[in-house]
Formats: C-alpha cells, sequence, structure tokens
C-alpha cells in the first residue's frame, strides 16, 4: 500500500525549487509534473508524467500535440490537455511581442530573423506576410494563409490586399516546413514569382521569400533566386 507520507510537502518543494533555481536542472518529467500541478490539483502527478513522455517520446513532442491526442493518456483531462498544449502557444506569443519591439527592419537577415518566432512549435504549413514601409518600418505582419504557398489555399490576390490594406512600399513573404527541411521546391519558386509580378504590377516590392524550419531559415534571394525574373521591363 502506498505510504502517503513520501508525497507530504512534495509539490511545495517542488515549486519551491523551480522558484529558486528555475528549470535548467529540471528533469522532463519534473517540468511535467510541476506544470499538471495547476490542472491536477489532488493526485500525484509524476505517473502522468511518466506516461504522458512514454506515450509521445519526449518533451517537445507531448508540448506539440494535439488536445485529442493528449487526451488520449490515462489521467490527462480537458483541463490538462488545454494547460499543456498552452504552453506552446503561449510561447510563440512570448517570442512574437520580443520580436515587435524591433521596429525597423533595414537588412534581410533582420528581416528574417523577425519573421522566426511566429513559427514557433506551428505543425502546420502557415504563410506570413511582413509589410514594411518605404524607411523599412514595420508596419504589420498578417498571416495570409495555412498550407503551402503553391496551394489553392494562398491566394495571390489575398498577398496584394493585405499588402496594399497596410500601405506596404516592400513585403517578405515567409512559410514553413514543420517536415524539417528548409529547402523550396521548384512549384514554391514559380509561385513566389506569381506574387512578386502581381505586387509590382501596384508598385510593391517583393523583397524576399523566407522558408523556415527547425528554427532556422532560408532566405530565397540570398540562396540566389530571382524573384523578378519573369517581370516584365
Amino acid at each position: 500500500m502506498p505510504n502517503p507520507s513520501v508525497h507530504k510537502g512534495h509539490r511545495e518543494r517542488l515549486k519551491a525549487r523551480f522558484l529558486e533555481e528555475g528549470l535548467d536542472n529540471f528533469t522532463d518529467i519534473q517540468a511535467l509534473e510541476l506544470l499538471l500541478f495547476y490542472s491536477i490539483p489532488q493526485k500525484d502527478t509524476n505517473p502522468i508524467a511518466h506516461a504522458l513522455l512514454d506515450h509521445f517520446g519526449s518533451l517537445s513532442r507531448v508540448l506539440d500535440a494535439s488536445v485529442e491526442e493528449l487526451k488520449k493518456v490515462k489521467g490527462i483531462s480537458d483541463h490538462s490537455a488545454t494547460l499543456l498544449s498552452l504552453v506552446t502557444a503561449l510561447s510563440r506569443f512570448y517570442q512574437v511581442d520580443c520580436a515587435q519591439r524591433v521596429e525597423c527592419l533595414t537588412t534581410l537577415e533582420a528581416c528574417g530573423t523577425y519573421l522566426l518566432p511566429y513559427f514557433f512549435g506551428r505543425t502546420k504549413e502557415t504563410v506570413f506576410l511582413l509589410c514594411l514601409d518605404a524607411k523599412c518600418k514595420v508596419l504589420c505582419c498578417r498571416e495570409v494563409g495555412e498550407g503551402s504557398v503553391n496551394s489553392a489555399s494562398i491566394s495571390v490576390r489575398k498577398v496584394v490586399e493585405v499588402a496594399l490594406n497596410a500601405g506596404a512600399s516592400t513585403v517578405i513573404l515567409a512559410h514553413n516546413h514543420p517536415s524539417g527541411v528548409a529547402v523550396p521546391s521548384g512549384e514554391d519558386v514559380q509561385t513566389t514569382r506569381r506574387i512578386a509580378a502581381a505586387l509590382s504590377a501596384v508598385e510593391i516590392h517583393l523583397a524576399d521569400h523566407v522558408v523556415v524550419a527547425e528554427g532556422d531559415y532560408v532566405s530565397m534571394v540570398q540562396s540566389g533566386y530571382r524573384l523578378d525574373e519573369y517581370l516584365l521591363p
């Protein structure tokens, strides 16, 4: 029969340790266990943390999992699944907020760095448009579709409308490859050039297309692609 004295004060000790040391010296199990305290108030969360890691294989996969997948693990309720899925989304909010403190982006490298947080933790291909004014001041960064750039869900018209409504002089297109390979396909390149042509027709310059994967990015322009190749002289 379990001895309740073994776990007496365990929650308070783990919380106090986090407040004093942070998470740096915690194991994945301990970090999950601590997080689950806030959705499972009166139960030992250690076995549930073990079950999550056994089921998904790693902490990152636990936090990237959907609510539906999380609830398949014994002991995970709606509240716990929502709390776990909130971690990655809230982390992305934090990183985007930090990035938005930068007002002007004067280089392609600065634009790529600015865009990275928008893709943190995303498991679906998503396309964003970064809009800049004539002095390279950030006007907005808007999601313009889900799916690869060459998919039917990405409307060239929508890209142009977002750029026009923002009053942009220059824009940067960006999308992610959740597969982890930041290499643009031939169709990606062709669609990007069509978007460049449509934007050029309304005097907006497509400066680059950034492909993001695994926390890093590849710039099409810096990789030698000509985005204006099919524009009229």
